[in-house]
């Protein structure tokens, strides 16, 4: 074989590896949204509790997580409600979701966005999920919601206190 081909033959195995990659990372960041959202389909959808620090960690990135603790921390001191009182992942403290579609675009290397769009009580809502991938797997770096007209997003929520 001479050296043209081997450069060739190099060049194609390392763009179907890069193409293996890309596929398993794009797989797992679209399996972890998909359990998330699955969790609030149909009559049973019970949501997801994020009531202790152990199950923030298991959605979002530290930084995240040290802002929710810290802010449900000060609040129980002070005796007060926390910033965040609906569910994130569904921007609503009732819900009755019966499907849910999503696309996920990678926008960096171990970075992805996820835009999730469902009815929830007839109502259509659009979330966007900043996703980053941990050791741990993906987390969420940050939550983007539509309304009254504007962007706000769960990290914002939380620099405004």
């Amino acid at each position: 074989m001479n050296r043209r081909s081997v450069v060739f033959y190099l060049g194609v195995f390392g763009a179907i590896g890069a193409l293996a990659t890309a596929n398993a990372a794009d797989a797992s960041a679209r399996s972890f949204v998909a359990s998330i959202y699955n969790a609030y389909k149909g009559r049973g959808g019970n949501g997801i509790a994020l009531d202790t620090d152990a199950a923030l960690r298991r959605y979002f990135e530290p930084g995240l997580v040290a802002l929710i603790s810290k802010d449900r921390k000060e609040a129980a001191d002070q005796g007060e409600a926390p910033t965040l009182t609906g569910d994130p992942f569904v921007d609503a403290a009732d819900w009755n979701i019966t499907a849910f579609d999503f696309a996920l675009a990678e926008t960096a290397p171990d970075k992805a966005t996820a835009t999730v769009k469902f009815d929830n009580d007839e109502k259509p809502t659009v979330i966007v999920l900043e996703l980053v991938k941990l050791k741990e797997g993906w987390r969420i770096a940050d939550i983007a919601w539509q309304r009254e007209g504007e962007t706000e997003t769960l990290r914002g929520l939380f620099v405004q206190h």
